[in-house]
């Protein structure tokens, strides 16, 4: 089996839900890790990230150009339900 290897830091838990739906969309296989910890309430998301992207290296420039084009979005505030597919 292959193994999984970190991909992308997440900023907050928006950006990880608009990932993980598009993800699940396109049928990429991964794992979302939140660095939440309930012993520390939080703490380490406010300056580490909400989490990370894990998937296969295979999957790894289809992922980071997703959350390149969320990202984008969210800087020029646009309103678009989730970025184009399949380069379209």
């Amino acid at each position: 089996m292959d193994k999984l290897e970190k991909i992308a830091v997440l900023d907050n838990e928006v950006q990880a839900e608009l990932m993980d739906s598009v993800l699940s969309e396109r049928d990429i296989p991964h794992i979302m890790r939140s660095y939440h910890d309930s012993a520390l309430d939080g703490i380490y998301q406010a300056r580490g990230g909400w989490g990370h992207i894990e998937a296969l290296a295979s999957f790894r420039d289809e992922i980071l150009a997703v959350h390149a084009e969320i990202k984008r979005q969210a800087s020029s505030g646009t309103e678009s339900q989730s970025p184009p597919t399949d380069g379209q």
